[in-house]
Order: structure tokens, then C-alpha cells, then sequence
């Protein structure tokens, strides 16, 4: 596809906090709500130094830049689409000096940061792990969804890898992989410390969870209450919507 075909496919969308905004494209993967719960789950102290791994257009970064102000955050990405709308997308926030976008490989991103030691690490990394049915495995909604350049291993021990001892690793996934994501950050000397399940509906089961994990950390797991993400009616309930509008945000 051309740079002006690309473009053609391009939105800018109203983030609803702080007045920022993201430049997103359709032929691409566009954000959800598991960055929006990411974001809002995950936590960063002022000065402190975040990673995202994987981090798409970068909207990760700067939805968490709004929620933690002192942090300084980096995005890695991949694919040379998605890099470029989030190099474009600091900038259209005029957040070049709180957030940088790096382009490479997770799989390498302990050569690419050469040894930096972060103090947070976030992903949002891809849910599937079955390729069957796939039109075009080289497409970047395929490689957002579906593990075809990373595995879960591979994002996981990168985090552990980029992380200081006693960092904080959040990631959102779905339930059914619980039982590998335990496995696999327990090899890589993560210790999941906060957990909450995400709901559609208060009798429906988890769609989604949310994990805290700590590098090096003692042997304690946290479950909070569940999010329901709608009333009866199919309206956002209103923990949802103050994920959505900003209030969270407020200072």
C-alpha cells in the first residue's frame, strides 16, 4: 500500500483527556478498550522510567502520560506503520519531550535499550496464538491480533529483561492463558502481584484480565473486585465511562 493510500485510511480521534488526540489508521490496528484499561490500571511514580513493548500507534504512552505526569515513557514498535503514526502522534501532542518512540524488535529490546533498566514495563501484546484462518499473516491487524512476530515468551522475558529488580510489569490478556502467563513469568523471575478481571456483563464470564507482576517479588497474589464493562442495558457502566472521559485523569 502507498504512503497516500495510508493516509487515505487515516482518522485523528478525540483521546477525551487533556486534549489529546491520536492519529489512527483503519487498514491498521486501531486502539480499544484494553489500552484504555491498561492505561488506567497500570502505574507509574513521578521520574520514574516507563517502557511499552509493542506499543502500536503509542497510544499506551500517552494515555498513561496523562494519568502520570513525572514518568518518562518509550514505546517500542515493530512495524514501520504503526512507528510512524506513533512518532506522529508524540508529536502531534507536543509530548516529544516526555515520550520517545523507538523502532525495533521486542525479541531484541534488551540490545536496543543496551542494558537500560526501566522501572515500569507495560504491553498490550497480541491474544492468539492459532494462525489457522489467517487471509494475510502479513497484514498489521494479523500481527496485532495473532502471535506471528512474538510469542507470549518473548514479551514477557523482555519485560524481565528491561526491568530494574523490584519493577513493576503490567500486561492485559485474556483468562483462558492465566495458567501460561503464570508459567512463563515465573521462568523469567516475575511474580504476579495484582490481579483484575475484566467482565462484559456482571453475569457474563472475564473477557479480559489485567496483571501486575513484580521482577524478583515475594509470593503474594492480589485479585481485586471485577470490572463490568456494561449495565443491562448495553450502556458503559459509569467505572467504564470515567475510564473514558478523563476523570481519572483529573489531579
Amino acid at each position: 500500500m502507498t504512503d497516500y493510500a495510508m493516509q487515505l485510511n487515516e482518522r485523528i480521534d478525540d483521546l477525551q483527556c487533556k486534549g489529546y488526540r491520536l492519529i489512527q489508521n483503519t487498514a491498521c490496528f486501531c486502539f480499544g478498550m484494553d489500552a484504555v484499561l491498561l492505561s488506567s490500571f497500570a502505574k507509574a511514580e513521578k521520574g520514574q522510567q516507563v517502557l511499552d513493548l509493542g506499543t502500536g500507534n503509542g497510544v499506551n504512552p500517552i494515555l498513561m502520560h496523562a494519568k502520570n505526569p513525572g514518568a518518562h515513557f518509550t514505546g517500542l514498535e515493530i512495524q514501520d506503520t504503526s512507528y510512524s503514526l506513533a512518532v506522529r502522534n508524540v508529536e502531534l501532542n507536543g509530548l516529544g519531550e516526555e515520550i520517545e518512540m523507538v523502532h525495533g524488535d521486542i525479541k531484541e529490546a534488551k540490545l536496543l535499550f543496551c542494558g537500560k533498566l526501566f522501572d515500569v514495563v507495560t504491553s498490550n501484546p497480541p491474544y492468539m496464538t492459532e494462525k489457522h484462518g489467517i487471509v494475510n499473516p502479513d497484514s498489521a491487524k494479523a500481527i496485532a491480533r495473532h502471535e506471528l512476530l512474538c510469542t507470549l515468551d518473548d514479551v514477557i522475558g523482555a519485560a524481565a529483561d528491561c526491568l530494574k529488580v523490584r519493577g513493576r510489569f503490567y500486561m492485559v490478556q485474556r483468562p483462558k492463558r492465566l495458567v501460561e502467563i503464570f508459567s512463563v513469568m515465573g521462568k523469567h523471575g516475575l511474580e504476579p502481584k495484582r490481579m483484575r478481571m475484566i467482565h462484559p456483563y456482571s453475569d457474563k464470564p472475564s473477557n479480559m484480565v489485567l496483571i501486575e507482576a513484580v521482577k524478583g517479588g515475594r509470593t503474594q497474589l492480589d485479585t481485586e473486585p471485577p470490572l463490568i464493562v456494561y449495565n443491562r442495558d448495553g450502556s458503559y457502566t459509569e467505572e467504564l465511562l470515567k475510564m473514558y472521559n478523563g476523570d481519572q485523569y483529573e489531579k
